[in-house]
């Protein structure tokens, strides 16, 4: 029995190394553009990319695969990662005072079928960014930044960001890490 991680995140990654799990990194095969034209909400459309990619990749009988994703909504506006530079910054100008909603999805699938899944939502409450603040926060977390959703990193200086978080930590790194590792338990992919 093996496991996949069909996900180019470092930080996914690295929370299932931390948890002690054994597993292998196989890039998804899914197309997201489809699922994220059907105007889902947040949780909705992170959990349909998650068990996208979960199931993009064909796997042996025994064998399970992980996919995993987030979205991020901002006074109902969707966005994605930043491509550049400036639009990190006109990002963290519009999260300014703002309320972020971070949601983040697990799936596991065994033969292209979805066996479970899971879904969060953290709520993010940004303080007042200064553009001096931004251009100096950026200065120190541009590129890293640019593969995350919201222009930060928790375990880095991206925690500067916020007056208030509720939510689950793992949730707000981008994966529910302790529902997945019940449902790995369940499954008797890691000890119980």
């Amino acid at each position: 029995m093996s496991l996949i991680l069909a996900s180019n995140s470092q930080i996914r990654r690295s929370m299932l190394e931390q948890a002690g799990i054994d597993f292998s990194v196989r890039p998804p095969d899914f197309d997201e553009d489809a699922v994220k034209a059907a105007g889902l909400d947040g949780e909705s459309l992170a959990l349909r990319l998650a068990e996208g990619k979960a199931s993009s990749i064909l796997v042996g009988q025994d064998d399970w695969v992980i996919g995993s994703d987030s979205t991020l909504t901002v006074d109902g506006t969707r966005y994605s990662k930043p491509r550049t530079r400036e639009d990190a910054a006109t990002h963290l100008r519009i999260f300014s005072g703002r309320t972020m909603l971070l949601s983040s999805a697990v799936a596991l699938a065994n033969q292209r079928q979805v066996g479970w899944s899971h879904g969060e939502t953290a709520v993010l409450e940004v303080r007042r960014l200064s553009e001096e603040f931004i251009q100096s926060y950026l200065d120190r977390e541009w590129p890293e930044v640019g593969y995350c959703v919201g222009v930060f990193r928790m375990e880095g200086r991206g925690v500067t960001l916020f007056d208030r978080v509720e939510g689950s930590h793992f949730t707000i790194l981008g994966m529910p890490l302790l529902p997945l590792l019940g449902a790995l338990r369940e499954r008797g992919i890691i000890e119980p």
